[in-house]
Parts: structure tokens; C-alpha cells; sequence
């Protein structure tokens, strides 16, 4: 750094000491770990680069609430694995299943991670990358084992407090940050199962809008109810695509909290093709359970899953009943429990 000016080298050096203090370099790297390739930085690459890419202070892991599964918000957790506080100023996803990077929207001085401890940020998921539909019986469409083993996080943490970085010309101060990368383990597959549902319902779209009706009618005895699940095919686009302008749902299965009622079967092999009439299908329901947790506990109860077929992908689409349908759901479960 001898032939850059002075004020120059100096923010150099104040940035690069600052990010020390923050992350601190180990001797290696292990996987699900932000850093390199390992060891130490060389003095060439510390001049070409203003920050250090430290290794090992935090790790990364994807996560995902029930509560917004229907949602598509994951979770980014991050773990300090260091003996003194972190703060991080922001954090984004990347990530060969998605079209664009996924960002959690950080507030104001950003989220402190205490010493050994781990918190979740939950960012919403863009929209999917669908390039190579293929079947998948499992459900997990065409998300690769190694498309979700690329993903990684990257990070802006803040300096310790009394680091200053120079500024502009006018010399103003700021606090100094450090940018770094974290692996992203995804151990129960949260983002290939989301990529897998979010293509599958583009595909079904493109063919048909599926909704539940927001009323519910309720038997005399009060014991079930029937549930109006409603598909209004789209225009036909005469493209004469294989498969694209037809939707077969196999199957209707049961939820957490609604199950079929006895004397109404559920329809199975239901066909919607493009350009068709709008279609209603009557499911008769019971409650699935009656504990006295149903209701007050339930994440997942209200969404109808659908086992389908469309454009060369198969599996699991989730209709959301809506908040309306969702209260009278739950008002009818409470009370046909109480009569049993």
C-alpha cells in the first residue's frame, strides 16, 4: 500500500482492523461456516481487499415455521459461535432454486447475536426457479440434493463499538462493517420443498384457479359440514402444448384438523382441462381430532391439500381456506367436538 495516498491507506487499514475485531481469522474452515478456503490472509490480498473474509464466526441453517408454510417465509438462523456479541446489519440468501437472492428485511441497527446463541430472520421467498420440471412422486419437483447444498448466506456485521471508519471528503465517521459468506445447511430440505410447491402451483395456475368458498355449510346435528371447493379453468391458448393445458387432481386428502365426513366421500381423478367450464366440488367434513389443542394449536389445519398432476410435475397443492372460511372452520370444529 506505500504508492496509495495517505487518507486512503489509512481507511484501508482502520476497515481491515475493524473487521478483525469483529470475526477474527481461524486457522481453517469447516463446512457451515462463514469463510474461504481456510488460513490466513496474505498482506497482497488485504491490500486488494478492504475487509478480511474471516472463517468460523457464525453458521448458518434454513428453517421454516409452520405458520408460514402457506406464506412461502423461510427462516435464516444464525448461530455466534464466537465469546463476544455480533451484530448483524444484514443478511441474504442465495440459492440455485430461486430466480433472485432472498434478502431478510432488516430493521433499523440491525439484530444482536449473543455469544453462542442462535436467531431466526425470517425472509419471504422469491419466485422459484422452474427451468427443468421433471415428475416427483416425493414431492420435492426438481430440487436437487446438490441445488440445495449451494446455497449460502451473505452478511454484513457491524464493527465493535469505538471502531470508526473515515468517511468522505468531509471527513464524516461511520460505523465500520465487515462482509462475509456463510454455507447454508438446509438439513429437512426447506428450500426444495418450497421450490417443488411453489413450481407446481405456477403450473396448476396456468391451467386453472382452485379456491375454497369463503361459506360453510354446517349439517343440522352440527356434527359436519361441506366445504365448496371451486375451479374455474383458464382460457384455452391453442398452443397445443403436451400436458400444459390440463390438471389432474388424484386425490383430496385429510388435514390436521379436517377429515372426511363418512357419508360424503371425497371425489378422486378429477380432470380440469383449459378452456372448460367452471367446476364445484362438494366435500363433505368431520373434525380430525377433538383434542383440546386442535383449534388453539393449529398451524396447517385450514390448508387443503390437493395430490395433483400438471405439465410433468406431481404433487402436493396447498389451497388455503382464507381468513374468513378459517374462522368458521374453527367455529364449527369447537363446536362438533363439543357434541361428541
Amino acid at each position: 500500500m506505500d504508492g496509495l495516498p495517505v487518507t486512503r491507506r489509512r481507511r484501508i487499514l482502520l476497515r481491515v482492523a475493524a473487521a478483525a475485531a469483529v470475526l477474527g481469522v481461524a486457522a481453517s474452515c469447516s463446512p457451515g461456516t462463514v469463510g474461504g478456503s481456510g488460513g490466513s490472509a496474505s498482506s497482497e490480498t488485504a491490500t486488494a481487499t478492504p475487509t478480511l473474509v474471516p472463517t468460523g464466526p457464525v453458521t448458518a441453517e434454513i428453517s421454516q415455521f409452520r405458520d408460514n408454510y402457506s406464506k412461502q417465509i423461510i427462516e435464516i438462523q444464525l448461530t455466534n459461535t464466537t465469546d463476544a456479541p455480533l451484530t448483524v446489519l444484514g443478511a441474504e440468501l442465495t440459492s440455485p432454486l430461486f430466480a433472485a437472492s432472498i434478502p431478510w428485511p432488516a430493521r433499523t441497527g440491525g439484530i444482536e447475536l449473543p455469544p453462542g446463541q442462535t436467531k431466526s430472520l425470517p425472509a419471504p421467498l422469491p419466485a422459484p426457479e422452474c427451468s427443468s420440471p421433471s415428475p416427483a412422486p416425493s414431492g420435492q419437483g426438481t430440487a436437487s440434493g446438490a441445488d440445495a447444498g449451494n446455497a449460502f448466506v451473505s452478511l454484513r456485521l457491524a464493527a465493535p463499538q469505538g471502531a470508526v471508519q473515515q468517511g468522505t471528503a468531509q471527513q464524516e465517521t461511520r460505523p465500520p462493517q465487515a462482509a462475509a459468506t456463510a454455507p447454508a445447511a438446509d438439513p429437512f430440505g426447506v428450500l426444495a420443498r418450497n421450490n417443488s410447491e411453489m413450481c407446481l402451483t405456477r403450473e396448476a395456475a396456468a391451467v386453472a384457479a382452485i379456491a375454497l368458498a369463503s361459506d360453510l355449510e354446517v349439517t343440522a346435528d352440527g356434527r359436519t359440514a361441506v366445504l365448496r371447493l371451486l375451479m374455474q379453468p383458464r382460457a384455452a391458448s391453442g398452443s397445443g402444448a403436451a400436458g400444459a393445458s390440463e390438471l389432474v387432481i388424484d386425490r383430496i386428502e385429510e388435514t390436521t384438523l379436517l377429515a372426511e365426513a363418512p357419508q360424503a366421500p371425497w371425489p378422486r381423478s378429477l380432470t380440469l382441462r383449459a378452456g372448460g367450464p367452471l367446476a364445484e366440488v362438494r366435500l363433505g367434513i368431520r373434525p380430525s381430532r377433538c383434542d383440546p389443542h386442535a383449534v388453539a394449536e393449529d398451524k396447517v389445519g385450514t390448508l387443503l391439500p390437493l395430490r395433483v398432476r400438471v405439465a410433468g410435475r406431481e404433487g402436493v397443492l396447498k389451497i388455503d381456506a382464507g381468513s374468513q372460511l378459517r374462522g368458521r372452520i374453527y367455529d364449527f370444529v369447537t363446536k362438533a367436538c363439543g357434541r361428541q
